[in-house]
């Protein structure tokens, strides 16, 4: 499917155009991983911190575990927002792009080559201008590749148990347009909104798409899918930029690769 040039947006971007990405590595000097990722004005900060030890269901099983933790901080938004602690309770839109954050990193592992360690991922959103939870897949990503080259590094891992890069943009319908990588005043229009995880082999991690107020066709959906796919292999290209790997890495994961084919891994 082609993409009309033509009619600019708001703020300048053609339909199938991303925002301005900006990501920068190691900005905690105390996690063992940890990016600032920018989608335009939206700014979120991704840690990843290695526990040696398992939730109690894993436990004797040698696998390891991925979790992660998702907050806006009271300010990131054109009104202060109290924290959800302070509250006495998780949001429900905060549990689901938790989970969301933590079934697209697992699916990118081999847990069972982790051992019985967990990885917690914290996204900390400093400012929203939408597309808050595909900014923090993209780069919580980073910030666990960091982490697990520092434990082979260690030698607590033979190898760096990746499957493959992983990354998620949104799409949506606004005015009968779809574009790609909404920003807020896009989003809040939205006839349509979806958010896409992939690969960087065009597989499919997850899928959310909502009619708001309206529904979408099938061609619709194809053009979704299609529209971003090309977003996230441009996301992919940047954080292999980003992370630089060394020769000796890359060797690495192509022959994990090599020995996982089919991209076998655990989920849960």
């Amino acid at each position: 499917m082609a993409f009309t040039q033509e009619i600019l947006r708001h703020d300048g971007r053609t339909p199938e155009e991303l925002r301005q990405i900006r990501l920068e590595r190691g900005v905690n000097i105390h996690a063992e991983g940890s990016a600032l990722i920018s989608f335009g004005n939206t700014r979120v900060l991704c840690t990843a911190s290695v526990e040696e030890k398992v939730p109690s269901f894993l436990r004797g099983s040698g696998s390891g575990w991925i979790t992660a933790e998702y907050s806006m901080l009271p300010r990131s938004t054109g009104t202060r927002t109290p924290r959800e602690s302070s509250m006495g309770k998780v949001k429900g839109r905060t549990q689901e792009i938790q989970r969301l954050i933590g079934r697209s990193l697992r699916a990118a592992v081999d847990l069972s080559l982790l051992g019985e360690r967990t990885i917690w991922i914290d996204c900390d959103v400093l400012q929203a201008d939408g597309g808050t939870r595909t900014a923090a897949v993209t780069g919580a990503f980073v910030a666990l590749t960091d982490a697990l080259r520092g434990l082979w590094r260690k030698g607590a891992l033979s190898g760096i148990p990746l499957t493959f890069f992983v990354a998620a943009v949104s799409v949506g319908r606004v005015g009968g347009r779809l574009l790609l990588d909404l920003d807020y005043h896009e989003d809040s229009a939205a006839e349509v909104d979806c958010n896409v995880v992939l690969n960087e082999r065009g597989e499919y991690v997850e899928i959310q798409g909502t009619g708001e107020g309206n529904v979408f066709s099938r061609k619709d959906l194809l053009g979704f899918l299609e529209m971003a796919e090309a977003g996230v292999a441009r996301l992919i290209h940047l954080q292999k930029e980003n992370l630089a790997l060394t020769p000796e890495e890359t060797e690495v994961l192509r022959s994990h690769g090599e020995k996982n084919p089919a991209g076998k891994h655990q989920q849960t």
